[in-house]
């Protein structure tokens, strides 16, 4: 079993509300529900074995106020709680506050010591691990292409430019107004090449060990789970790669605060969760997975439905 959270965007900062101004956010109170997130996921029998945090732990609010180092300090300090490894993937609100070289020297880079690194960049956050026989989690960086926590410099951030600007003549790049292809707005991202060639291997070594295999990120990968707007700028890619392979069962994401589900047309199970940020302070949004020989089962938690996932 493992437990699963997204999007609990914490600052120290009075209720605002969405980009829209029409969904709440609550920011203080999300650190409280955290706390009862790892307050229930301590109690669970048998143990979790790990719990993945699926992106925005902190709000870009932070970064503002000059208080990016202590909010994060302080959602670190609830998980660190569990006595149990957090798999952290990053967010647009993660590079809102920290740049990747400043990332990977903080908590949220959670690659465990000798575990299988991602693509040749090593400041791009993807990476493995095996928590049982026959059972696999990948962790995908879907920010690998983009312009948010890039040096301006860098020829990724150019590369990522480029194909913004093509796809988005707006004034202002993280406005979706008018676009045929609304998720080409800034805060997105998507998937390099170098990371895409990584995890084709990743899944192919699966395929030979019979392995079944969840993977993470923060973005959506399917229309069907998501909004127009909230999908990786090459979705198709990831998707082509994990359609090319048998052992992907299912796809966690975040980043879409309503939430989303839906089975693909190759039967891999696509569960964008609800956000933390916009649960009000008498619910909750987080959950725990338990993997069976041929289904996994949420059981969760306030907004977060449970569901049966069959494979």
């Amino acid at each position: 079993a493992f437990g699963v959270i997204a999007d609990i965007q914490y600052a120290d900062a009075e209720d605002g509300y969405n980009f829209g101004g029409y969904q709440r956010r609550y920011y203080r109170q999300s650190l409280h529900l955290l706390w009862d997130a790892v307050e229930a996921w301590a109690a669970e029998k048998p143990p979790l074995a790990f719990v993945l945090q699926l992106g925005d732990i902190i709000d870009g609010l932070n970064a503002r106020s000059g208080e990016s180092e202590g909010a994060l300090a302080q959602v670190l300090a609830a998980l660190g709680q569990l006595q149990v490894p957090v798999h952290h993937t990053w967010g647009n609100h993660e590079f809102y506050n920290f740049s990747r070289a400043r990332l990977v020297h903080t908590g949220l880079n959670s690659r465990p010591a000798g575990a299988v690194a991602g693509p040749p960049a090593e400041d791009c956050h993807a990476y493995h691990f095996s928590p049982t026989t026959r059972f696999r989690v990948v962790v995908l960086d879907a920010y690998d292409l983009s312009t948010v926590g890039r040096e301006p410099d860098s020829p990724r951030y150019w590369e990522s430019l480029q194909l913004l600007r093509e796809k988005n003549p707006n004034d202002n790049l993280n406005s979706p107004a008018g676009l045929e292809e609304p998720r080409f707005v800034e805060f997105n991202g998507g998937f390099s090449q170098a990371q895409l060639d990584w995890f084709n291997e990743v899944l192919k070594f699966s395929d030979e060990n019979q392995e079944k295999v969840v993977v993470m990120g923060h973005l959506p990968i399917h229309p069907d789970a998501s909004n127009g707007v909230c999908l990786a700028w090459n979705y198709e890619d990831a998707l082509s790669v994990i359609h090319s392979h048998q052992c992907v069962v299912c796809f966690l994401a975040g980043h879409l605060h309503d939430g989303g589900y839906c089975l693909d047309s190759h039967g891999v199970h696509h569960l964008t969760l609800e956000g933390v940020i916009e649960t009000p302070p008498e619910s909750n949004a987080f959950g725990t997975i338990y993997v069976y020989e041929d289904k996994m089962v949420l059981k969760g938690r306030g907004r977060i439905s449970d569901r049966v996932m069959h494979f």
